[in-house]
């Protein structure tokens, strides 16, 4: 990221402002640490065998799962995959380190071929193309082509490990200069589970076929869609010569990544199941469908603003609306897409009462659930990653939460180990980056909605207490 100068002594004054400098200053470190990570890749660990995990969904998971299958290092910060952290990630491969797994996500046209040539990887695991990044990346043809160049990279004696059942990422599979080894669920996949079912919250069975070999899998990640980084992290096992078995024990233990469909326990019996990680539609859709699986007393949705929205976003608010009518009993909406999501789910007859509008802050959100939570509520949290939507779940939990900004940007941690979480802004100004526009957030008059809020005309889709004109910063977009 990049600030501009007079911001900083603002930052400065906070600990989540010293971590944003922090952070900006790994970001502005690239170019000579890439050079040396080039460098270091082609001596120091030139005999370590890289497998690079790249796509738009599910590649965090899978680079986890990878590196359990074949026992190869697992970083606290590998699922941080862009620039600096790429980097770093290859300069922590140590001489002798048999095997090493690298996460890498672009935002736009060029960057995957400056990490290529720096990890330089003998296996690709491309886990799916999909919409993200129009800006920069306007059609899945340009992103997937983008994706291409790490299976490119491979030498002639590389795997690419490719997802069987996405059209996109098989494309890759004539420009693969070595063998191919697919997964998924399809009957051509090299890797495929058949009969998988969801075993209520404990995680997913299924039955696996590899190469000839057969077994029934139990693994403690939930949905379907956290099948395919074990069936991806069972093919690098097998091309890398590990057991089968061997990678199934080891994938078995593999708990899901913060933020990625991953169930939490509340102290009164209900489940808050985590996606808040992002919320671009087809992440949207892939939780909703596992959440019409779960066996619960009410499904509850708490929904916060959608990204990554190709043209207009009333219709698609809208659409989804009328989907989560079909699967939850209740619907509570905290940010700004009130009206639009409250339209479709009334469109779609879910009652009046049943859709709660959450305010604007985690706190507002958190009091209303705290008002209808019961004993064998599961709850579904969605929304965009900067809303931070895990605060509503600490606070449900018993924790101390004063940090009530609408848009963070300290994105190398959790919340739960953020410093603001319980000290608070205060007084404070929290920078937000260039990239995220102010916007003028109002609502219609034309649709009713159980509760009105003061229209917020030019309110900054940022912190509540930075003006637009100190939210404009130059910086990269987010990278996925």
């Amino acid at each position: 990221m990049r600030y501009r100068l007079r911001d900083i002594p603002t930052m400065l004054r906070t600990p989540g402002g010293r971590r944003q400098v922090s952070d900006g200053i790994l970001y502005r470190l690239w170019p000579p640490l890439s050079r040396l990570a080039r460098l270091y890749r082609r001596t120091v660990a030139r005999n370590t065998r890289v497998v690079a995990v790249v796509g738009s969904f599910g590649k965090s998971t899978a680079a986890r799962a990878v590196a359990a299958a074949i026992a190869a290092p697992a970083h606290r910060r590998m699922t941080h995959n862009a620039w600096t952290s790429v980097a770093m990630a290859v300069l922590r491969i140590g001489p002798s380190q048999r095997h090493a797994v690298i996460e890498a996500g672009i935002s736009g046209p060029g960057q995957m071929e400056r990490y290529a040539r720096m990890i330089r990887p003998e296996v690709t695991v491309v886990t799916s193309i999909g919409s993200e990044h129009h800006a920069l990346m306007p059609t899945l043809d340009i992103t997937r082509a983008e994706k291409a160049r790490m299976v490119r990279a491979l030498p002639a004696s590389g795997v690419a490990v490719l997802n069987g059942d996405d059209a996109n990422v098989m494309w890759m599979k004539a420009h693969a200069p070595g063998s191919v080894v697919t997964f998924g669920f399809g009957p051509l996949c090299d890797v495929r589970a058949t009969d998988d079912r969801l075993d209520w919250p404990r995680g997913m069975r299924f039955h696996l076929s590899a190469f000839g070999q057969e077994r029934e899998v139990e693994i403690g990640l939930i949905g379907r869609q956290m099948v395919y980084p074990v069936l991806a992290a069972i093919a690098v096992a097998l091309a890398e010569g590990v057991s089968l078995d061997e990678a199934l024990s080891r994938c078995r233990a593999l708990a899901p990544t913060p933020g990625r469909m991953e169930p939490v326990l509340l102290p009164g019996g209900a489940v808050v199941l985590r996606d808040d990680h992002k919320a671009t539609l087809e992440t949207i859709h892939a939780a909703l469908d596992v959440l019409a699986q779960i066996p619960a007393d009410r499904r509850i949705v708490l929904f916060g603003d959608m990204s990554e929205i190709q043209g207009r976003e009333w219709p698609v608010y809208v659409t989804i609306g009328m989907r989560v009518a079909a699967v939850a009993s209740r619907l509570v909406l905290v940010g700004r897409g009130f009206r639009r999501y409250w339209t479709g789910a009334r469109r779609a007859g879910m009652p009046r009462h049943a859709v709660t509008d959450g305010g604007r802050t985690v706190q507002e959100a958190a009091a209303a659930m705290q008002a209808m939570l019961q004993s064998g509520d599961v709850v579904l949290l969605k929304g965009r990653r900067g809303q931070k939507l895990d605060r509503v779940r600490l606070i449900l939990q018993g924790r101390s939460v004063l940090c009530d900004i609408k848009l963070c940007e300290v994105r190398s941690m959790e919340c739960a180990d953020c410093p603001m979480l319980e000290r608070g802004w205060g007084m404070h100004r929290a920078i937000t980056p260039g990239w995220i526009e102010p916007r003028s957030i109002g609502r219609s008059s034309a649709t009713p909605a159980p509760r009105t809020r003061p229209d917020a005309a030019g309110e900054s889709r940022g912190h509540a207490r930075a003006s637009p004109t100190s939210a404009r910063i130059s910086a990269r977009p987010q990278r996925t």
